[in-house]
């Protein structure tokens, strides 16, 4: 049975302070959480008995049998699936991060847990296992933003730190550094690399000034057909896809 100090600890993780305290966060879904359970050290989960049948030898730290109104006291969702669960929070380390031999994202101020979801899932699609965020973006383990990325957390690496020092340490060594900006060339016409950082920007702002005044690969995503107007401009997670999906049609060529 699941007791109501379990609910209120669950509960607890949908604040970043608790999950910071208590080393840990909440993955829901029967898809999401069988992709976590091969990448994070499970501490709780409750599931109703049909899926656990399915899924054979669970290593989990601590496994309830629930029925469908336990997962809904417990759950964050609208509509709550099999199973729920509590991951112990990972330690990412920045030495593991090597922009001058991979593609690397960089987040600036990004804003939306939405967002920062699919810009993982587009991480993992691409092929890039990491991301350095600044200390304002959004928080990768909260619920909404661990649900956005539909399991692709268990793949892509997310770091937290001083943007902008970090940033200048790369540049110090050499490292390209890409951002989209009015002023940019054409991203389609533009050499690319098939390593550095590309810098995407909070979702009102862009790229703050002392961030841009690092970058030293301005691009430019052109629209369709250029004399055309159209909306201002895209959604920050959007414009990743296409930047990502360029870089890598490059590379591409020499599969």
């Amino acid at each position: 049975m699941l007791s109501k100090a379990k609910v209120k600890y669950i509960h607890s993780l949908e604040l970043k302070k608790y999950r910071n305290e208590l080393n840990a966060f909440v993955a829901e879904g029967n898809k999401l959480v069988s992709d976590m359970l091969h990448a994070f050290e499970c501490e709780l989960m409750l599931a109703k008995p049909n899926w656990i049948a399915a899924q054979g030898d669970l290593s989990v730290k601590e496994l309830l049998i629930a029925e469908e109104e336990d997962i809904r006291k417990a759950s964050f969702l609208k509509n709550p699936q099999d199973v729920l669960a509590v991951f112990k929070r990972p330690t990412w380390s920045l030495k593991e991060v090597n922009p001058t031999a991979s593609l690397i994202l960089a987040l600036d101020g990004i804003q939306d847990p939405g967002n920062l979801g699919t810009i993982i899932r587009l991480a993992d699609w691409f092929g890039i296992e990491h991301i350095v965020c600044s200390l304002d973006t959004a928080d990768v383990f909260s619920p909404k933003t661990v649900q956005a990325t539909m399991g692709a957390l268990a793949h892509v690496k997310v770091h937290y730190t001083n943007l902008e020092t970090y940033l200048k340490e790369q540049v110090a060594q050499g490292v390209s550094l890409f951002g989209t900006f009015l002023d940019g060339e054409n991203m389609y016409t533009k050499e690319l690399s098939t390593a550095g950082i590309i810098v995407m920007g909070n979702e009102g702002n862009g790229i703050r000034p002392q961030i841009e005044q690092l970058i030293n690969q301005k691009l430019y995503i052109p629209s369709f057909p250029p004399e055309r107007e159209t909306s201002e401009s895209l959604n920050v997670a959007i414009a990743t896809a296409v930047i990502c999906a360029e870089f890598r049609r490059r590379q591409g060529k020499s599969y």
